[in-house]
This record gives structure tokens, sequence and C-alpha cells, in this order.
């Protein structure tokens, strides 16, 4: 039933290797870990909302100008 938020989520990820900078990239690969994180909820899995909360996480914030230029 709720598969098809995860093909969604899939898609959006597959398509973040299509970006040219990385901070869209990072924006796109977070925006799929939050419909991941939505379909673990969905499905009642905690590993997969784990997962996704922490790649979701680490994604914001290494897109957020100020992490960028730090690491410069």
């Amino acid at each position: 039933m709720y598969d098809w938020i995860g093909w969604l989520a899939t898609a959006a990820f597959t398509s973040s290797y299509f970006c040219k900078q990385q901070k869209t990239l990072r924006r796109v690969q977070s925006v799929a870990a939050l419909m991941w994180l939505a379909y673990g909820v969905a499905i009642h899995a905690l590993p997969v909302i784990v997962a996704n909360a922490i790649v979701a996480g680490v994604a914001i914030w290494s897109s957020s100008g100020s992490a960028l230029e730090r690491r410069q």
C-alpha cells in the first residue's frame, strides 16, 4: 500500500546523481532521505527510520552554507 513512497524516494535519490552542484545534490538527497523516513514510518520499520533520519540530518547540515564554509 505504501510502496509508492519507497518508489518515489528511490527516484528522488537516483535523480540526485544528475545534479552538477554538490549543494544541490545534498539537498535532493536530503529530500529523498526524508521520503524514505516517511516510508519507514508508514511501514513501522525502525531501521529505515533511524538510518534515513541520520542521512537526512547529515545531508541538510552539509548543504548549509556555514557547514560548507567551514570545510574550505
